[in-house]
């Protein structure tokens, strides 16, 4: 009965460290939403990463996906992709999922219009 117990604990265990990983059984994490990007004022502005922000790099903020991850980002309207790196947090609105760089919304075809739906998927974890 002891090592039943053990066993179970154990298990437990390792799940609740699974979780809190942020491990996904094997699947990669997507979302999607709607996107904007910074505006030009947040040039050379700190992050949330301590690092300045350069338009010129391909970077966005997310909410919640660790500094350093990589993400795949398609524009759901023309199908174009870009892959950036998470560098800071947001987007503060809450209608948007994410905040791209300039350079990352040129990617995307998506300057005039300012906002533009894209799925997201991560594609490497720090």
């Amino acid at each position: 009965m002891k090592i039943i117990n053990f066993r179970l604990s154990l298990l437990a265990l390792l799940l609740a460290i699974a979780i809190m990983s942020g491990c996904t059984g094997g699947r990669a994490f997507t979302q999607e939403g709607k996107a904007s990007f910074y505006s030009n004022k947040f040039q050379g502005k700190e992050m949330a990463n301590g690092q300045p922000y350069r338009k010129g790099k391909l970077t966005a903020a997310h909410n919640t996906l660790p500094f350093g991850t990589k993400v795949k980002v398609k524009n759901q309207q023309n199908g174009k992709t870009v892959k950036v790196k998470i560098t800071d947090r947001g987007p503060h609105s809450k209608n948007r999922i994410l905040d791209l760089s300039l350079a990352a919304a040129r990617r995307l075809d998506m300057v005039e219009s300012g906002v533009a739906p894209v799925k997201i998927k991560v594609i490497r974890q720090p």
